[in-house]
């Protein structure tokens, strides 16, 4: 099995059966190749709009490459800008939610949420780093909402699953990348970086141990 876009996950998914390939802006061969060819298409995060398509014209040929996995079912998990890209290749709107919502908080899960492999994050606190959210795309099932924000995770069947908050959050010394990378983003929020440090160590490992409890149920649902 093989898989085309990934980061902390690929512990996971590697003790699950997947050969990893990554691909990430920049490279030659992005969002090159038979969007059907991977078993498993993850689609991660990054600090742009899905809408920035001037300024990142990149975008429009993920979500071309997305969409035509979609359009035949193939699994597909996007994860913050990733699920964006999701709904947006399903005719959605994604838009800002005109506030910063970055921070540790509980989930509130639908009743579909706690029937989903989201259960497992029932009570746990977890990273929420975004200013845009979508609308729910057609025939998804909405699984999450925060206290800020009504959209927070989506099923489309068994087979596509997109998360606006970040379970692979990466909450020890490694996430101190988190903070530099983000600098201006989390100054110009007012974000203190003291609670956030002090969140990441006090939730980080609950969030891990979910997390993979998560993804695992969640793979193991995924059509052979």
């Amino acid at each position: 099995m093989s898989i085309l876009k990934i980061s902390a996950l690929s512990t996971n998914l590697q003790a699950a059966g997947y050969d990893i390939r990554y691909s990430s802006v920049g490279d030659g061969d992005f969002c090159l190749g038979d969007p059907l060819a991977p078993d498993l298409l993850v689609v991660l995060g990054g600090p742009i709009g899905v809408y920035e398509d001037e300024a990142y014209p990149f975008l429009a040929v993920e979500r071309a490459f997305v969409a035509t996995r979609l359009a035949k079912k193939r699994p597909t998990l996007g994860v913050c800008l990733g699920a964006q890209l999701i709904a947006a290749a399903l005719g959605a709107r994604v838009f800002p939610t005109g506030l910063k919502e970055i921070g540790f908080s509980e989930l509130i899960l639908t009743e579909a949420g706690k029937a989903s492999p989201l259960r497992h994050l029932a009570g746990v606190a977890v990273l929420h780093w975004h200013g845009d959210t979508y609308t729910l795309p057609e025939n998804a099932t909405n699984l999450a909402a925060s206290a800020l924000v009504e959209q927070q995770a989506f099923s489309i069947g068994r087979s596509v699953l997109g998360l606006q908050f970040h379970p692979e959050a990466e909450t020890d010394q490694r996430f101190e990348r988190w903070l530099v990378g983000h600098a201006a983003e989390l100054s110009a929020a007012g974000i203190d970086l003291g609670v956030l440090r002090d969140d990441a160590k006090k939730h980080g490992q609950c969030l891990r141990d979910a997390a993979r409890q998560l993804l695992a149920e969640w793979l193991a649902g995924l059509e052979p």
